[in-house]
């Protein structure tokens, strides 16, 4: 991708940083288009919109959001389902766009001229400013404050993981036993240096066949000496087995039943090369064509591994475990698939330590999420991830709104520079997909485009999970005020960055689109959609790194030394490039914990979830950013 195929993003960026002394004087240049400039007036927007926008309170509405959301921000444990939501190696989803692997051509992200809306000042209702509303907004920081405890105790538990392999031991596996024995040192060692935070805990269960008698299952129970697990695992021999299949549904079993699993995080790595037996998993030779001779099932055995939330892995071997893996899918949903074959034992070693460094901090990942999966669970819509034909869909009208961005820190600490004033609106026109193509954990992710365009531009519409929380108007101008801020902190950013020649760091723009049509008003976050580009996600909001790149931790840290420890940004997802990182949804913690959403985890967050599993690198010390680890 060249930098013109993102103008906003990139090249006006570059313009800005050329000229430091205009950067701050040019710096709303960022949301503007010019090919779009437009003379509309705000009297020329849909009426309705007007009504809604002069009725907005956003300070108001914010609080009474806050004081609605404070009971329900923190969510039992036995909520969380354990199916995985990554496609395949190398994708890892995120919580806009869940189980779709997102890729994309990027096109100019803004559709905004500099048209302010102009019907109604700011309004701040009377009542924040009386004693009683102090006192209320006080009590709503306090019950928050405590949730957070909550949520951050969840997470710290979330760190303590349980790693079990559950491992094919016939006659054809003696260089996987070896792999894993010999990976489990280099796994921890580089857990320890990119999440210091997270504790393993390793076991096993090795499984032959029916025909092998006592030595059919082969268990060794959780352990902190990684040392006593090699041990361990040099008295499995790789013996027995009698037909192809062999007892995959009886070592499954054995791993989630007999082993003493913890409370945090819990990772089940199978890698077999044979599937289990019965007709509905292979047509080979099968000594048990009805399937398991003890009467397991392929639906008991997974629905207790869900049921106790363990997250399912699966390496690779052959092609013979293709329609398990198809069965496997229909009962549990997706889940990663790591290829795990070879001969040079080198490289066998490599692809474990890999495979199961991603499964650690995926799992820890998805674990250590803020009300992961309720939602979803609570709310069941058709996803259908087809393109749909847009010459058949109808083009509905609508109005997009953001944010100028802000000029300095003292702008973006300031809350109420965020309102009516600074907003920008224009009229818009679009189609959009009847069903979403991904649900993540707080939005549906839908198609779109917009038809203003020739030719139509691609755009991914984001719509919130709908509760009875929900302030819509309010709620969606917190995101574009987030994508404001740090639009304002990658541009500080990449002015140091760029003298260093350091990789630059964006987010891409987003909107706010509000449209009224099928009898009801619709909100929704736009943004360009992502094409052709492999789609990672690098860190969350609990403080996991899922692929550590020293740029972005750096940039996390720079986010909290710019902002002199008001905020850290973080949640960094998006795609990679040789020179440059292009990002979307990102999370902050910052001090107020009455902004920014759910995913503010406030001071104790910005301490427990940034700064206790950060260490400095080399960009951190290239930028001149004070050592905090």
């Amino acid at each position: 991708m060249s930098n013109t195929q993102y103008r906003e993003s990139s090249e006006i960026i570059s313009e800005l940083s050329e000229n430091d002394n205009n950067t701050e004087n040019d710096i709303s240049r960022l949301i503007n288009d010019p090919e779009t400039e437009t003379s509309t007036a705000s009297s020329a927007l849909n009426q309705s919109f007007v009504n809604d926008f002069d009725r907005l309170n956003i300070e108001g509405d914010r609080i009474n959001r806050y004081e609605d959301e404070v009971s329900t921000e923190t969510v039992p444990r036995n909520d969380m389902t354990a199916t995985n939501t990554s496609l395949s190696t190398g994708t890892v989803t995120n919580h806009a766009t869940a189980t779709a692997t997102v890729t994309a051509t990027v096109t100019p992200p803004s559709d905004i001229n500099n048209t302010r809306v102009s019907t109604g000042s700011s309004t701040i209702a009377p009542s924040v400013t009386t004693d009683d509303a102090k006192l209320r907004k006080r009590e709503i920081v306090r019950k928050r404050e405590r949730a957070i405890l909550k949520a951050l105790a969840n997470i710290e538990r979330s760190m303590e993981v349980d790693l079990c392999y559950v491992l094919d031991c016939t006659g054809s596996m003696a260089g996987h036993i070896a792999a894993a024995k010999d990976c489990i040192l280099q796994v921890t060692e580089y857990i320890k240096n990119t999440n210091q935070c997270i504790k393993i805990k390793v076991g096993f269960c090795g499984y032959r066949d029916h025909c092998d008698g006592p030595s059919r299952l082969q268990i060794f129970d959780f352990t902190n000496s990684y040392e006593d697990f090699r041990r361990n695992l040099s008295t499995v021999p790789a013996i027995g087995g009698g037909d192809g299949p062999e007892d995959v549904l009886g070592g499954l079993d054995a791993a989630i039943n007999q082993l003493a699993w913890n409370d945090g995080t819990k990772v089940l790595f199978h890698i077999g090369d044979y599937p289990p037996h019965g007709k509905r998993f292979t047509t080979m030779q099968d000594e048990y064509p009805d399937g398991d001779p003890n009467g397991l099932t392929a639906e008991n055995v997974l629905q207790k591994m869900q049921s106790e939330n363990i997250f399912y892995f699966f390496g690779k071997i052959t092609n013979y475990t293709d329609t398990m893996i198809e069965v496997f899918r229909s009962m549990v949903g997706e889940f990663s698939i790591f290829e795990l074959v070879g001969g040079d034992p080198i490289e066998l070693i490599n692809k474990f330590v890999a495979a199961t460094t991603t499964s650690i901090t995926m799992s820890v990942s998805l674990t250590s999420t803020i009300g992961t999966r309720r939602n979803l669970s609570q709310q069941r819509i058709e996803i259908n991830n087809t393109i749909p034909n847009w010459i058949t869909l109808p083009e509905r009208k609508g109005v997009t709104l953001c944010y100028f961005i802000p000029e300095d820190v003292s702008e973006l600490k300031n809350e109420r520079f965020y309102d009516k004033k600074n907003l920008i609106s224009k009229s818009y026109r679009f189609k959009i997909a009847e069903h979403p193509f991904a649900a993540g954990v707080e939005k549906y992710a839908y198609y779109a485009i917009g038809t203003k365009y020739v030719p139509p531009r691609r755009m991914v519409m984001k719509e919130y999970l709908r509760d009875a929380t929900d302030n819509r108007f309010e709620k969606y101008l917190e995101s574009v005020e987030i994508s404001a801020l740090t639009s304002y902190l990658t541009i500080k950013f990449n002015l140091k960055a760029r003298e260093k020649s350091i990789s630059s760091v964006y987010f891409l723009r987003v909107n706010l689109v509000r449209a009224t049509f099928d009898g009801r008003t619709r909100y929704y976050i736009t943004e360009p959609e992502l094409q052709d580009a492999e789609f990672k996600r690098f860190n969350v909001n609990s403080g996991v790194i899922v692929e550590y790149r020293p740029v972005l931790e750096a940039f996390v840290h720079f986010t909290y030394e710019h902002t002199d420890k008001y905020l850290v940004v973080s949640d960094l997802q998006g795609i990679e490039f040789p020179d440059q990182f292009l990002l979307t949804d990102p999370a902050i913690h910052c001090i107020d914990p009455l902004r920014f959403g759910k995913t503010n985890l406030g001071r104790d967050g910005i301490n427990r979830c940034f700064l206790a599993n950060h260490r400095c690198n080399d960009v951190c010390r290239k930028l001149g950013l004070p050592s905090r680890g």
